[in-house]
């Protein structure tokens, strides 16, 4: 097979999935922001008013002149009235006078400071101070967050949960946000069967659409899980053109290989788009993508830590580029408890377990079961160490990257 690049570096392969998916971002739609977390906006939120709207009580206690305070002791101002959270009444106070107010109540005009209900004392309508509180003390002044016209958020930013409560704070009901993509899960080989049925000799239980539909769940998508793929080629393209023509993203596990059963690479050369074929990386090398019909098309491999890597490494950018993330993922940095004779020239993503240090450090320990069949291994482990390109001895303590998964 030619015409398209093979075996390129991580990078490159990193760097044409998301000039792909670019150039295939979703539109975006309308929704309510009880239904939009975790989604990617699509628009710039401007503030249409000040937060807080109104200067407010920050305490339970009582609103006050702070001129009227004596610096050297108790202060005694005539209760006039009170004001509680919800609608103003539109009280003001004059010299020597203070209204009982409570936490998130609207000042009163004339009021600039607010005393704390553990330092007043009320006798007869008056209120004792002591000790008088500093000036502005306990006052949320209005627009001390957010200023009318300030950009709040922009396009691209994931919707978390504080994202949505800060456009709820300026009055929005809804907001534009990229449709999620329709993705197909496949997974492929007449050696599979479904867990809970019988094992016959020679087979295996299919582990990776339970894999692949989780980590994809994970990141907020509503997968489809379409029947397994037989080792027939004819009805390998029937099944997936079909799934290609009403999908965003078809992802397959298994068959991308140069065996005698690998049919998907020729597939995709013929009836579709090779955008690359094998990575320099391990596990996971015989990762595919391309297009086919109007989906992007993303073949991993078929062992099962293969498939966790090239997901997490790879197929979610192309995911998250397709809303049009910009937000990075974020990234983490571990001492190695243990050295690693790192054997060949490829990027490496090899299993370990993270553990917090007393000193704020973290330490990463490899599994030493690196196969990419070891399921074990990954299910014993938290996140994949990063370990790059070259031959070499990796000593303790050396510092690496690790991806949470």
């Amino acid at each position: 097979m030619t015409g398209f690049p093979t075996r390129i570096a991580f990078d490159e392969a990193r760097a044409i999935i998301q000039r792909v998916a670019a150039s295939r971002k979703l539109p975006g739609e309308q929704m309510a922001l009880s239904r939009a977390h975790g989604r990617v906006l699509a628009q710039e939120v401007i503030a249409g008013i000040d937060l807080p709207p109104f200067d407010n009580a920050a305490m339970d206690g009582y609103a006050l002149r702070h001129a009227d305070l004596r610096g050297d002791g108790a202060s005694a101002l005539q209760l006039i009235g009170e004001q509680f959270a919800g609608p103003s009444l539109e009280l003001r106070i004059d010299a020597g006078q203070c209204i009982r107010i409570t936490t998130g109540a609207p000042l009163p005009h004339g009021a600039d400071t607010v005393v704390m209900k553990e330092n007043a004392r009320l006798e007869g309508g008056r209120v004792h101070i002591d000790p008088a509180p500093k000036p502005g003390a306990h006052v949320r002044r209005q627009g001390e967050d957010t200023r009318v016209g300030d950009r709040l958020l922009h396009a691209g930013q994931p919707l978390t949960p504080s994202r949505i409560a800060l456009a709820a704070a300026v009055g929005m009901a809804s907001v534009e946000v990229s449709q999620r993509p329709t993705v197909a899960v496949f997974t492929t080989g007449d050696e599979l069967v479904e867990p809970g049925m019988p094992l016959q000799p020679g087979r295996i239980y299919n582990s990776n659409r339970e894999l692949l539909m989780g980590l994809l769940r994970s990141d907020g998508l509503e997968p489809t899980a379409w029947p397994t793929l037989p080792d027939d080629p004819v009805r390998i393209e029937s099944m997936l053109r079909d799934a290609a023509q009403a999908f965003d993203v078809v992802i397959t596990c298994g068959a991308v290989s140069a065996g005698e059963k690998d049919h998907i690479p020729a597939l995709l050369q013929a009836q579709g788009r090779v955008h690359f074929w094998k990575v320099r990386m391990r596990p996971g090398m015989p990762l595919l993508f391309g297009e086919l019909e109007r989906a992007s098309f993303l073949g991993l491999p078929g062992n099962p830590v293969s498939v966790l890597a090239t997901w997490l490494t790879l197929g979610r950018g192309l995911i998250d580029v397709l809303q049009g993330s910009t937000a990075a993922r974020p990234r983490l940095f571990a001492r190695l408890a243990a050295p690693w004779h790192k054997t060949h020239d490829r990027l490496e993503f090899l299993r370990g377990r993270l553990r917090p240090c007393d000193d704020g450090s973290l330490m990463v320990q490899p599994n030493p079961a690196d196969g990419s069949h070891r399921m074990r291994a990954a299910a014993d482990s938290d996140v994949l160490i990063v370990l790059p390109e070259q031959a070499m001895e990796h000593a303790t303590g050396r510092v690496v990257e690790v991806l949470p998964y």
